[in-house]
């Protein structure tokens, strides 16, 4: 009996746990990241030849002291290698982790290989060579907590590395995460019933080879023609061959028996190839069906077949702006798994909650999955059929939704009309007004819509923006949450919006204070107007809107100071700024953020109004970076920074400490005559004192808080700012 050690990726253990017990390792016991178990040699070349989830499996040959580079000599040096190489073969070595003043892992596979053919050169003159790729034998070196482990890789190579893969997709998944998946998501009972397997983004093929090896008892390692055993001198060449014809025998029998019900789909030609080579190579390609499809159309498979499994491994959007187009798709994903599939199966791998959420679908079962470094969640739905939708009966308000509805029809009343008159459809009906019922509503009244959204409601109507503000932390959250949902009714009731207009922003409490729950994510763009031009906003999908309401007589000072200058917008957001300077006949526009999304929002809000060219300019970048090394003159500059910034394409903003600098450059840009428009909404915000020295400094707060916003004085703090030595 030998004790054996595999390892996989995180979250994995467990699985791999019981995959082992099932294989014969009574007393298989999960660690961080692998499985301690015991067992002979027969059960380590089994783990070798079956795991579908196993990375390596590790034989300890020795355990020392290892404070310092002489103890990891010396420990190294007391095992009998020749007992294990030939003095003509190869090795290789793999060092993790550190211990004492063995920190790093290069130096300490060196000094591991040294030991080694030293005792040879000592014993008989011939030493061992090294070979990185296929060594007679592999080595591990783990260090922890000043001792050394020293074991015998008996996998060699990664055991991901299954010997079918002729080429991959841009992000293929490994062989034994796609294994996790399957299991996670029951495909093995599945396949016994009878049930295909559809993967509607297939890319190279990796979850439906697994799920064909799996379903027909094919062995993960059949294919392998090297294993770290086969060149130690410890290899049982007999027992090997006689498990490798038992493996060979079930695989016939496991793939005679199996019916070709696999599917397999993708929009990219390329990787459709890919996974048609991975197929042949896997033996498995009789049994595949692959058609060039997008994911928003695929359909149940013809055929009375009993339910199956729809799995996939979307694309994650981690390059920036991807995630709210990736929504689109992951919705429409959602509703051919929720129309297309009753009775099925489905999981999905998701690197982002909102992702997640924007399938529409609820998870039956979670689990945390790590892609390479990436945490990841794998969703499993259940998709039954769904129940005929009951008649909903309305409740009566409580007394404090009717609290709420008074306060808010008496709201309406009073500013509707002013409103109307100033052609403002976009306003704050409410703001605290009763302190036990602690949000912001926003009016947007939406005249039509942008995008993939459709609407099949008459325009113009009323849309609600719910945004809630923390709760004291004496109040219980269920309390808290009882209010904000009478809040919500009694707003609903007041206006006559439907829930499905109203857009509610929810706080939890978490660590480091108070912060917004997730978001939606339905690419529900309106179109609304302020001032008479055309604006797109989004309640749902993003903390803010795309348009600042506060900032309204901020934007028409804006458009009046426009005329003939060249206007510069930092931290420009949806650019609606440049958009009012752009129809108060500035000669051009710079707009400068650094997010692409909102860049892309800002040219969809030009395009609206009809202004583009060569005048308007919307520039990628950080805004401090960038008047470092711009040259350009402005004569009008607006700069609206956000309150606090840790992005990890730029440097930590803080607009408390950082504003007298980033003004500073704004004056290096200023062309003379010109005039900086500096606002924040830091509610303690206090200019700094050394920048009247530089400007003439003029606080305008008090004229650009619009009355909907006048319970809020400190909504926000708005300068202008002249140079001094232009007076």
């Amino acid at each position: 009996m030998s004790k054996l050690f595999a390892t996989c990726p995180k979250g994995l253990e467990y699985l791999l746990r019981d995959e082992l017990r099932a294989l014969g390792a009574e007393d298989a016991r999960e660690a961080l990241a692998g499985v301690h178990f015991s067992g002979s040699l027969e059960l380590a070349y089994r783990a070798c030849l079956w795991s579908r989830l196993a990375s390596r499996v590790l034989m300890p040959l020795a355990e020392f002291d290892a404070a310092d580079a002489d103890a990891l000599y010396a420990g190294t040096q007391s095992v009998d290698w020749p007992a294990h190489l030939s003095p003509d073969g190869t090795l290789a070595i793999d060092a993790v982790g550190q211990t004492g003043a063995l920190n790093n892992t290069q130096f300490v596979a060196l000094r591991t290989k040294d030991a080694i053919v030293d005792q040879f050169r000592e014993q008989g003159g011939t030493r061992p060579g090294v070979d990185v790729e296929r060594p007679s034998i592999r080595l591990n070196v783990r260090l922890h907590r000043g001792r050394a482990t020293l074991s015998l890789d008996l996998s060699g190579s990664p055991l991901h590395r299954r010997g079918w893969r002729q080429g991959q997709g841009e992000a293929p998944l490994k062989e034994n995460l796609a294994c996790a998946m399957l299991l996670r998501a029951g495909w093995p009972a599945i396949a016994a019933a009878g049930g295909a397997l559809v993967d509607p983004m297939c890319g190279s093929g990796t979850l439906l080879i697994e799920g064909i090896l799996m379903a027909a008892d094919v062995a993960p390692g059949l294919r392998r023609d090297y294993f770290g055993f086969l060149g130690w001198r410890g290899h049982d060449a007999a027992m090997w061959d006689s498990l490798r014809a038992e493996a060979e025998a079930r695989a016939s029998a496991g793939l005679r028996a199996l019916a070709p019900v696999f599917f397999g789909s993708d929009q990219d030609p390329r990787v459709l190839n890919e996974a048609k080579r991975n197929a042949q190579a896997a033996g498995v390609a009789g049994f595949l069906h692959l058609s060039r499809q997008s994911a928003e159309h695929v359909q149940r498979p013809e055929g009375d077949n009993p339910p199956g499994l729809v799995i996939c491994n979307p694309p994650y959007g981690e390059r920036l702006g991807q995630q709210a187009q990736l929504a689109v798709l992951y919705r429409a994903l959602g509703e051919r798994l929720r129309t297309q599939f009753v009775g099925w199966q489905a999981g999905v791998i998701v690197a982002h909650e909102e992702l997640g959420y924007a399938i529409g679908l609820r998870a039956d079962k979670r689990y945390t999955l790590y892609n390479g470094a990436l945490e990841c969640r794998f969703l499993v739905f259940d998709l039954a059929e769904e129940p005929a939708p009951r008649e909903r009966v309305e409740k009566p308000l409580s007394e404090g939704a009717r609290s709420v509805a008074n306060r808010i029809t008496k709201n309406f009343r009073h500013l509707r009309k002013r409103f109307e008159r100033e052609g403002v459809s976009c306003w704050r009906v409410y703001d605290a007004d009763i302190p036990e019922y602690a949000a912001a509503i926003d009016i947007y009244t939406a005249i039509g819509v942008d995008g993939n959204f459709v609407s099949l409601e008459p325009f113009p109507h009323i849309w609600l923006h719910v945004q809630e503000y923390a709760p004291p932390r004496d109040i219980p959250e269920h309390v808290a949450r009882d209010r904000l949902r009478d809040l919500v009714r009694g707003a609903g009731a007041a206006l006559d919006v439907p829930r499905e207009r109203i857009a509610t922003k929810t706080r939890y409490r978490a660590k480091g204070g108070s912060k917004y729950g997730r978001f939606e994510q339905r690419d529900e763009f309106l179109i609304v107007e302020e001032g008479g031009l055309k604006f797109r906003v989004n309640l749902f999908d993003y903390l803010d809107s795309g348009l600042f309401l506060d900032h309204r007589p901020a934007r028409a000072r804006i458009r009046e100071l426009a005329r003939g200058k060249r206007f510069l917008n930092l931290f420009c957001y949806t650019a609606t700024a440049s958009v009012y300077a752009a129809a108060g006949a500035a000669s051009a526009t710079t707009s400068v953020d650094l997010s692409a999304t909102y860049l892309e929002w800002a040219a969809r809000n030009f395009t609206l109004n009809g202004f583009g060219g060569a005048s308007h300019h919307l520039v990628q970048a950080d805004a401090m970076e960038w008047l470092r090394h711009d040259r350009g003159e402005f004569d009008l500059i607006f700069v609206d920074p956000p309150t606090f910034s840790n992005s990890k394409r730029a440097d930590d903003f803080d607009v408390q400490r950082d504003h007298a600098r980033l003004l500073a450059l704004c004056a290096e840009r200023l062309a003379p005559g010109g005039v900086i428009v500096f606002s924040n909404n830091l509610r303690r915000f206090a200019l700094d004192p050394v920048l009247p020295d530089t400007f003439d400094v003029k606080d305008v707060t008090a004229a650009t808080i619009p009355p909907d916003f006048a319970r809020n004085a400190r909504i926000h703090h708005c300068y202008e700012l002249r140079r001094r030595t232009e007076r």
